[in-house]
């Protein structure tokens, strides 16, 4: 029984000679771009304790990605409109960019706009930071996950609330 045991081993040690080991693939990058809006009740442009979050708010993104690597000098360059789900956040996912890795220090520049379109809330529709282009990044090397993180926009009432808010 050892005599084929010893051929069984030595076959699968074989045939382990013979097959390829190919490198692992760099992954492609996944980026974020994401913010939200609220109501500003006390119209003072900060979120306070009177105010609450927007949802169903239509938020257009436009975005530059430009690739910064001597092997690559792609731009991917776009303008979209989003919705705020509940809590008031607008998303846009970008699953792959081949070639880019955004975690990377310098390996990509980007600028993104984020601009209020319409609010869908009767009482708050008045716009307030009705665009942005400041943005905080978030990167994980490991994963080539890179998320931006715009600030945060807002309506505010057509008339402001003193007995919420004071003078």
């Amino acid at each position: 029984m050892a005599p084929v045991i010893l051929f069984l081993l030595s076959s699968l040690f074989a045939q382990s000679l013979f097959l390829k080991v190919e490198p692992e693939k760099p992954h492609n990058s996944h980026i974020t771009v994401m913010g939200i809006v609220y109501c500003d009740i006390c119209s003072n442009n900060t979120f306070s304790r009177n105010s609450y979050f927007l949802p169903g708010v239509e938020v257009n993104i436009e975005c530059k990605f430009q690739a910064i690597s001597p092997r690559t000098t792609e731009q991917i360059s776009f303008s979209v409109t989003r919705t705020t789900d509940k809590f008031g956040v607008y998303k846009l996912e970008i699953p792959s960019v081949e070639g880019i890795e955004c975690a990377s220090d310098s390996a990509i520049e980007s600028s993104c706009q984020a601009s209020l379109m319409w609010s869908s809330s009767s009482s708050c529709n008045v716009p307030g930071h009705k665009t942005t282009t400041d943005e905080i990044a978030i990167k994980s090397k490991q994963a080539n996950v890179c998320i931006y993180s715009l600030n945060a926009l807002n309506y505010r009432p057509s008339e402001r609330d003193t007995a919420l808010c004071g003078n």
